[in-house]
This record gives structure tokens, sequence and C-alpha cells, in this order.
């Protein structure tokens, strides 16, 4: 069964002669445990398709199901309490808050839903990371890559329907980015994660299950890579 379902999804901003098209009628699915990448060059609408998914933004037409739920149905409120639970988002720049700490950081999307974390898990995810020494520290006081690590704790920590990662290594360096990567691998696999990473870099695309391309706001390519 599919965890991600894209129907028909148009975006357009703008109005008359400044009307510009980001994304016209795209459509694909995605099965649960999959990693995909999403590729194309830059304006191809590749951010756009990710905070549609991720319900950061509202489509002109079309639907985004995930986890049989069509998210656009709800309304703000709900969908924001929905992303919380159910879409793990990485960015380039982190998003980390400077005052908290790397575990309270972690811990954000359990604390806004005014819940506890789970210590097992909370422990089991900052060794995964491989930031158990470094689980007092604010961000501040922690490497790039330490910082998407921290990031990607935060992604994982509520079990999510998909993780998205938009260019989760596009601000570091290449140890750091091939560190970020293994990781996300790692969750992909150890915890059946279903995986998006937009990315420009073709050797990230290459290890993913299936490459979708982007031009122009429609898929041009979408191709199994193993």
């Amino acid at each position: 069964m599919a965890i991600l379902q894209v129907e028909n999804l148009t975006k357009t901003y703008g109005k008359g002669d400044t009307i510009v098209t980001a994304l016209d009628d795209v459509s694909f699915s995605v099965e649960k445990g999959e990693f995909v990448a999403i590729v194309g060059a830059s304006g191809s609408g590749k951010s756009t398709l990710m905070h549609l998914i991720g319900g950061v933004d509202r489509p002109d037409a079309g639907r985004v199901v995930v986890d049989g739920n069509e998210i656009y149905q709800s309304n703000e409120s709900e969908l924001a309490i929905f992303r919380r639970r159910n879409i793990g988002i990485v960015y380039q720049f982190y998003n980390l808050i400077p005052t908290l700490t790397a575990e309270e950081n972690i811990m954000l999307p359990c604390l806004l839903d005014n819940r506890k974390a789970d210590p097992a898990k909370l422990n089991t995810i900052l060794d995964t990371i491989g930031l158990s020494d470094r689980a007092e520290h604010l961000p501040s006081e922690l490497s790039g890559g330490q910082q998407q690590r921290v990031s990607i704790g935060r992604a994982l920590i509520n079990d999510p329907a998909i993780i998205l990662a938009d260019e989760p290594t596009g601000n570091l360096d290449s140890k750091a980015s091939r560190e970020v990567m293994d990781l996300l691998k790692l969750s992909n696999k150890r915890y059946n994660q279903t995986l998006l990473v937009i990315t420009h870099d073709e050797k990230i695309a290459l290890e993913a299950d299936r490459i979708i391309t982007l031009s122009d706001g429609q898929i041009l390519r979408d191709e199994a890579v193993r």
C-alpha cells in the first residue's frame, strides 16, 4: 500500500502576465519504506513539491494523501498537528532552536504536543545519531554535521509516516555529508522509514531506490535505480 499519494498536484504563483506555474499536474505514489530522490534544476519545482507534501503550503489543485489521510481536508490547526506527528522534515539549514540543547531540540515535536518523549526511544535516537555525549550541548556548541544529525533525530522522534529532506547535505563538507546520508539511509533500513530526499547531488540521488526528475514543474522521468 502506498504511504504517499500525490495526485494531479498543481501550484502557481503570481497573477496575469506574471503567473508562474511551479507544479503542473504532478502525480506519483511512494510505497512504505521506499527511498526516493527528487532531482531537477533550480526552479524545476522540487522545493514547492516538498512544501506541498509536507503541508507547509496548499496547492491550487490536486491531492496529497499521507498514510490514508488527505491532508488538505484539514484546517490550519489540524494540519499543523498532523504535520508534527506524521511528517519529519529535515532542512538544509537545520532550523534548530538555539536556546535548546540537542536533546531538547530532538524532543521538540513531543513537547509541542504536550507529551513526554519515550526515554528509551530518545536514548536510541541519540545513540543512533552518535550524539549521546553531546545531548546537553546547545546548537552553537555543535558542528554543522552534528546539528544536522540533531535535526534528523527530531524528524525521527515521532515515528513519522515519511521523512522529507530538502538538500540535507547542501550546507556541509564532504565528510559531514557522508555521515548525514549514512544516517538517513540507516533510518530507512533500520526503521523501514519512508524517505524523500531533494538533492542536486547526483551521487546522493544514485543511492536511492528510485529517482524522480522534475523539469518546469512536471515529472520528466520516474525511474527505479535498484
